[in-house]
C-alpha cells in the first residue's frame, strides 16, 4: 500500500452548531435503504434522520455507494427496498425542494452556456417549461443574489467552460439557491478546489444553515470532516456509523470504513481523542 496522507485528526466544534436539546423537525429520513444498478445491489440497509439546518458529512471510500445514495433520494435511482422520506413524506410527493450538486466529471463543462443561464436553470420550476425571464423580475433578481453569495456575480456572462474547478462549483451551489433548495446535496465539491475556494463555500453552506437549510455533503478530507459538520454518515456499502466527529471518528469504524485503504494508530497515547489516519491514494 503506498500511503500518502497524514492527518492528525482531533474532533472539534469549530464550524458546527450543535442543539443539545433539537427539537428542530426532521426534514429528511432514510429507513432501510438498499439501492443499486440493475440486478447490482451497490448500497443496502441503510437508516439516518437529518434534521432541518444540520450540515451531515458523508464519508466512505470510493465505490462505498455515496453517489447511490445522492441519486436514490433525488428519485433518480429508485430504491430495492426501504423508504426515502421528506418532511415525512415520499420522495414522489414531497413538495420540499432538494437540490443535487454532482461530481465534477458528471457535468458537461463544453456545453455552450453561460453562468448566469445555468444559475437561472434552477428558476424553472418556479418560471414553468417553455417561458423566459425578463430583466429586473423576481427570477432575474433571484439569479443576482444567488451570484452575489457565492462571489461569483462578475463572471455571469462568462462561459461555464470557461471557469476553473472551484468557480463551476459555486455557479452550481448558486444555482441551488436560486431553485430555494431547502435540502442540498454536494457529492464531493471540494475535490480540486484550493484553499480559497473552500473557504467561500464554506461560508456560503454556514449561512444557508443558519437559515434552516439541510446540507449533506460527500467528502474525502477526513480534516475536513472532523471540524465542518454536526454529524457525520461512514458508508460503505452499507452504513457503519451515524452520529458526531468524536463519535464516530474510532479507529475500529475507520478501519471497517476504508479496511486496507488506511492505516490508524494514536498520534497521543494520553489524548483519547487525538488519531493519526495515514490514507492511501484511494482518498485524494
Amino acid at each position: 500500500m503506498s500511503l500518502v496522507i497524514a492527518d492528525s485528526v482531533k474532533p472539534s466544534a469549530n464550524g458546527t452548531h450543535h442543539h443539545p436539546a433539537d427539537d428542530r423537525p426532521i426534514t429528511l429520513e432514510v429507513r432501510n435503504l438498499s439501492a443499486g444498478y440493475g440486478d447490482t445491489v451497490t448500497l443496502s440497509d441503510v437508516s439516518f434522520a437529518i434534521r432541518r439546518g444540520e450540515r451531515i458529512g458523508l464519508l466512505g471510500p470510493n465505490g462505498a455507494g455515496k453517489s447511490t445514495l445522492f441519486k436514490a433520494i433525488m428519485g433518480i435511482v429508485p430504491p430495492i427496498s426501504g423508504d426515502i422520506l421528506i418532511h415525512q413524506q415520499p420522495v414522489s410527493q414531497a413538495t420540499t425542494r432538494v437540490a443535487y450538486v454532482p461530481q465534477f466529471e458528471e457535468i458537461d463543462w463544453k456545453f455552450p452556456v453561460t453562468v448566469y443561464d445555468v444559475v437561472m436553470m434552477g428558476r424553472t420550476r418556479h418560471i414553468g417549461w417553455l417561458r423566459w425571464s425578463r430583466k429586473g423580475d423576481v427570477h432575474d433578481r433571484m439569479v443576482w443574489d444567488a451570484l452575489a453569495r457565492v462571489q461569483m456575480t462578475p463572471f455571469a456572462n462568462h462561459q461555464i467552460s470557461e471557469l476553473s474547478g472551484g468557480q463551476k462549483r459555486r455557479v452550481f451551489i448558486a444555482r441551488a439557491l436560486a431553485q430555494e433548495a431547502n435540502i442540498l446535496l454536494l457529492d464531493e465539491p471540494f475535490a480540486g478546489v484550493d484553499a480559497n475556494a473552500q473557504n467561500i463555500i464554506f461560508n456560503v453552506l454556514e449561512a444557508l444553515c443558519n437559515d434552516g437549510v439541510t446540507i449533506l455533503l460527500a467528502t474525502h478530507d477526513l480534516g475536513m470532516a472532523a471540524t465542518h459538520f454536526d454529524k457525520l454518515i461512514l458508508l460503505n456499502k452499507t452504513m457503519l456509523a451515524f452520529g458526531r466527529p468524536a463519535d464516530v471518528f474510532k479507529p475500529d469504524i475507520l478501519a471497517q470504513t476504508f479496511g486496507g485503504q488506511m492505516a490508524i494508530w494514536k498520534a497521543d497515547p494520553a489524548d483519547s481523542t487525538s488519531t493519526m489516519i495515514v490514507a492511501d491514494h484511494c482518498c485524494p
